[in-house]
């Protein structure tokens, strides 16, 4: 006989099942990684986000609580322990379901159907810009065919199933969706992982243990959350007062539609507009469509990066180490417990949930600066510049709770996070939306090197927001490529890679190089570089020396006459050589 619904209780066993089921896959899921890099870890990421709604569980586990009450748990849970971005996004996932389950003791076949439809629509929106083939497509065609079986069959064991065999049946099309996905053959990390949540819940409602890990027969590639494409051009800044009520979302539709790191902060009477666009004065028409504009500002950010570069070596000349950075000074965190309702979203979104707080005495002028930074010697690079320093990075992915505390406890108001990752910036733009005590404002750089570029960008004259557009030109500016080891043969960009050579990657993880030999394949990459460059900073991580870093310098240096090399001790793991060139 089937069941028809599941109270608190079953609801909170069925949880520790998947969680059970997820945890028994998680190396099945790091092995889907999308380059054969040794730090694959969606698995892991995912793992440990659902481990943090266990330890919220552990607090109810006396009570008979009613499925809201274990709904809201899981919700709080996965949101502060999100880690790198497919664990934001189940994050986001549970919380959805448990926006629909508010006000229910029990839980039926609907009332599921229902979750996942929530659970679909909170997902796709804390994206910018969704990528079918992902966890997304799984979501949606799991929550699709859970109403289809609902409209059929109110039983939750039938719902549940129904869901599960979607969610299969879409992981295994990702690779019909995803050109990367499609020339390797193989499905989505961030879907699998999901799919193995439901399929242990499943396996618990009819009685059944968790599924063993089997071995790969053939590693498997996963693709890469959507990124926004960062670009340059012109920088559009208005404030915007509409002529009648304005609809904030749609703005921000159509202007991610146009242009590149939208920002829309405001409310239906007035609103913020920051863009990126090669066409200044089609986003200046739009906003004359709907009102009156002021402050207007248009700046040519690819003339800024030019300028940035040339005025780097005066500004190491005349400022000493440290000058105009915030000095950090931790503090006890505020008592304030985060609210479950935030999003993961564009860094403007922190604007619309941050609610002013009186100064206090001790803090310090300007915007304090928090960076997340993999390797002893590149966090001291940043700690002389009185940055607070989150250890992690790729396979070390810190959550959102942890970026919050940090966050928190420095001594400003205002806070730039610099992810220097793309699998940290979801969970740091997921701090920015839920801290109300201060605004956070996230500048999305993908590494350490355009982490540092962008440090040097800031103007503590101005705050956080005002600092976000430049410091992410500065970031942008700087061409950077990550050196490393081919863990497993795979064809990466149409090229094949094997076992044991060396690859370079670029900031998006784009192949730019592989080869038997470590110097010949930098030496190879950085003579494929764009032309124009004068520094060129090699940061030396795992697996090399000193002697070694010396060696390549002094190689790049004949290669390359009257660019300045600096080598750097960064201790990164995973990654042989950073290189930035700028």
């Amino acid at each position: 006989m089937t069941r028809r619904s599941c109270d608190g209780a079953g609801l909170l066993a069925a949880f520790r099942a998947a969680a059970a089921n997820l945890e028994a896959h998680v190396e099945e899921v790091n092995a889907l990684n999308v380059y054969p890099v040794p730090d694959g870890d969606t698995g892991s990421n995912m793992a440990a986000t659902v481990r943090s709604a266990l330890q919220e569980l552990d607090a109810i586990d006396g009570e008979r609580p009613a499925v809201d009450r274990v709904a809201d748990a899981v919700s709080h849970g996965t949101l502060m322990g999100a880690r790198g971005n497919s664990g934001v996004i189940l994050s986001q996932i549970l919380r959805g379901m448990a926006q629909a389950a508010a006000g229910k003791r029990r839980l039926n076949g609907p009332d599921l159907a229902h979750a996942l439809t929530l659970a679909t629509r909170t997902a796709y929106s804390a994206v910018a810009k969704p990528v079918e083939g992902t966890i997304l497509s799984v979501i949606r065609e799991a929550g699709a065919a859970a109403v289809d079986r609902a409209e059929r069959d109110g039983d939750l064991e039938e719902v549940l199933t129904a869901a599960v065999q979607a969610a299969e049946r879409a992981v295994a099309l990702t690779p019909t969706q995803l050109d990367i996905l499609r020339e390797a053959g193989v499905v989505d990390a961030g879907g699998q992982g999901l799919y193995r949540l439901f399929q242990g819940a499943l396996r618990h409602l009819v009685g059944e243990a968790p599924t063993p890990s089997v071995p790969l027969a053939q590693p498997r590639l996963s693709a890469l959350v959507s990124r926004a494409d960062e670009g340059f051009g012109y920088e559009t800044m208005y404030l915007l007062t509409g002529r009648e009520l304005l609809d904030v979302d749609t703005i921000r539709t159509h202007l991610e539609s146009i242009g590149e790191s939208v920002l829309v902060a405001g409310d239906a009477r007035a609103v913020k507009i920051h863009v990126h666009n090669e066409h200044p004065d089609n986003v200046i028409a739009f906003g004359l469509s709907l009102g009156a504009l002021s402050r207007v500002s248009v700046e040519n950010l690819d003339e800024q990066a030019r300028e940035r570069r040339e005025a780097r070596a005066g500004h190491f000349a005349s400022e000493p180490v440290g000058a105009g950075i915030v000095p950090v000074v931790a503090a006890s965190a505020p008592g304030h417990e985060a609210g479950v309702d935030g999003a993961v979203g564009m860094a403007a979104d922190a604007v619309d949930v941050f609610t002013p707080a009186a100064v206090a005495e001790e803090d310090l002028p300007g915007p304090g600066v928090v960076a997340v930074v993999a390797g002893d010697g590149l966090a001291r690079v940043f700690a002389e510049w009185g940055v607070e320093v989150v250890h992690g990075g790729q396979s070390a992915n810190p959550s959102t709770g942890e970026l919050l505390e940090v966050c928190r406890r420095v001594r400003a108001r205002e806070i730039i996070l610099l992810p220097n990752n793309p699998n940290v910036c979801l969970a740091a733009q997921q701090a920015a939306r839920v801290c109300r005590e201060k605004r956070i404002v996230v500048v999305p750089t993908r590494n350490a090197a355009e982490g540092h570029a962008a440090l040097l960008k800031l103007d503590l004259k101005r705050d956080a927001e005002a600092n976000l557009a430049p410091m992410l030109a500065a970031a942008r500016a700087v061409q950077t490529v990550q050196v490393t080891r081919a863990v497993r043969d795979a064809r990466v960009d149409g090229r094949l890679v094997r076992r044991g050579q060396t690859i370079a990657l670029g900031p998006d993880d784009g192949l730019l190089a592989a080869g038997d030999d470590v110097t010949e394949t930098i030496l190879r990459t950085v003579e494929g570089l764009r032309p124009g460059y004068e520094l060129l900073a090699l940061y030396y991580g795992e697996g090399a020396d000193l002697d070694e870093a010396e060696e390549l310098a002094r190689r790049l240096g004949e290669a390359h006459r009257g660019v300045e090399i600096e080598v750097v001790h960064g201790g990164q793991p995973h990654y042989r050589y950073l290189i930035s060139a700028e």
